[in-house]
């Protein structure tokens, strides 16, 4: 991804030493008790209806093809001497497909583990250079961006992937546009209404890739954005508690923004699910790093996406380690989900894809584990019982239940 131009780094200070973060840019069940929706075949899936069941939509870009195919049965609430699922979410930053074959890549991976993973599509991903001048990003020149935009031929990688994608069950959010994380443009300083401009920018992108591209012989993305789309990150993980009105008022149901957070069970705010990105151990510190690749970068080699290679296979262990701590000291203790934001990058070698892999057949198949998108997140968690959910909050980072599960939630 031309996702070099990263800053504004966030300083998540932890203990006696300050762990880096960063919410980067870039890009990236099944009826079983592993997860969500279930992957489907090699290559890109037939829509989920044809011809006259499907419902093309404006310009034909997207349609609606019925029910999301590859979902998890229906969520039931938790039995009160029941134990919690582990949820574990992946995420993806930007999502598009450069040539690197990371996007398809991570499907196989979530095919082969029954995972469910959330795509959260920058909208400039879908729209030719050529058409840049279409962008007007708030208080940014026309057609700016610090992403840069995609090569036509990576665009249509890009749409036949999102298309693959949902038809085997994964979720598509949204990362926005431009990215800008700093200056007098970034996303941090915008209003209200401006992140309603952005989000209206970004869907248009989406669902009018047709007429801005020329491309009118592809088949369309096959579901409906309007529906699709109920959450998202913001870029460097800024400005959330100005999108948070408009993400209300768009109907959406969670956001993924928060600037870090703690392995707890969550809450809402302004009315959605909070689900941020966590502080999770960073082996060999003192301090805690936030659960994204490029917050591990930014520790390892000081946000050099090119450091020394000589130093890449104790960073892969080191990176693959941290995930899998955090994983499982939720697992062990209160169960809380725990959410792993990554980008489709080679940064230091491909050592954080390599590692978010590993870290993946970790935690797949073991017992109550969910590999769930955020949105079959939210489903499980919209039919609990509130006094339920209180009691899970009321653990602790790393804390057990007193007495065990069986007893746990009985007194809630």
């Amino acid at each position: 991804m031309r996702d070099m131009s990263r800053r504004g780094l966030l300083g998540l200070g932890l203990g006696a030493a300050a762990a880096v973060g960063l919410a980067g840019c870039g890009l990236p069940g099944s009826t079983g008790p592993g997860s969500g929706g279930k992957g489907g075949g090699a290559g890109t899936p037939s829509p989920a209806k044809s011809g006259d069941d499907v419902r093309l939509i404006g310009d034909g870009s997207t349609a609606d093809t019925g029910k999301q195919p590859n979902q998890p049965d229906k969520p039931v609430p938790l039995e009160p001497s029941e134990t919690p699922p582990q949820f574990v979410i992946f995420s993806w930053d930007g999502a598009g497909e450069v040539g690197n074959g990371l996007f398809p890549r991570f499907l196989k991976l979530a095919e082969d583990h029954d995972a469910a993973m959330t795509f959260f599509l920058s909208g400039l991903y879908l729209l030719p250079e050529s058409k840049k001048s279409l962008y007007k990003p708030p208080n940014n020149p026309v057609g700016a961006s610090d992403i840069g935009y995609l090569t036509d031929d990576h665009i249509k990688d890009t749409l036949k992937y999102v298309r693959q994608a949902w038809l085997e069950g994964h979720e598509i959010g949204t990362h926005f546009n431009g990215h800008f994380c700093a200056g007098s443009g970034t996303v941090g300083n915008w209003t209200p209404a401006q992140w309603e401009n952005e989000t209206a920018q970004a869907k248009s992108f989406v669902t009018q890739w047709k007429t801005n591209s020329g491309w009118t012989d592809l088949d369309p993305l096959p579901f409906d954005y309007e529906k699709e789309l109920v959450g998202g990150r913001t870029p460097c993980l800024l400005g959330q508690d100005n999108l948070l009105p408009t993400a209300k008022k768009l109907g959406w149901r969670y956001d993924a923004s928060s600037p870090g957070g703690r392995q707890m069970w969550p809450v809402k705010r302004g009315g959605l699910w909070d689900l941020p990105l966590q502080a999770m151990p960073f082996p060999g510190h003192s301090f805690e790093v936030l659960s994204m690749d490029y917050n591990i970068l930014a520790n390892q080699s000081k946000n050099s996406t090119q450091g020394v290679p000589s130093r890449y296979p104790g960073w892969k262990k080191q990176a693959t380690e941290a995930y899998l701590a955090g994983f499982h000291r939720a697992y062990e203790s209160n169960r809380a989900p725990f959410y792993i934001g990554n980008h489709f990058e080679q940064w230091n070698g491909g050592i954080y894809m390599d590692a978010v892999e590993e870290a993946l057949k970790g935690m797949a198949g073991k017992k109550d584990v969910r590999l769930v998108s955020f949105r079959q997140f939210c489903d499980w968690l919209d039919v609990q019982d509130p006094q339920v959910l209180a009691k899970l909050r009321s653990l602790e980072v790393g804390q057990s239940p007193a007495g065990g599960w069986k007893s746990f939630l009985k007194a809630s």
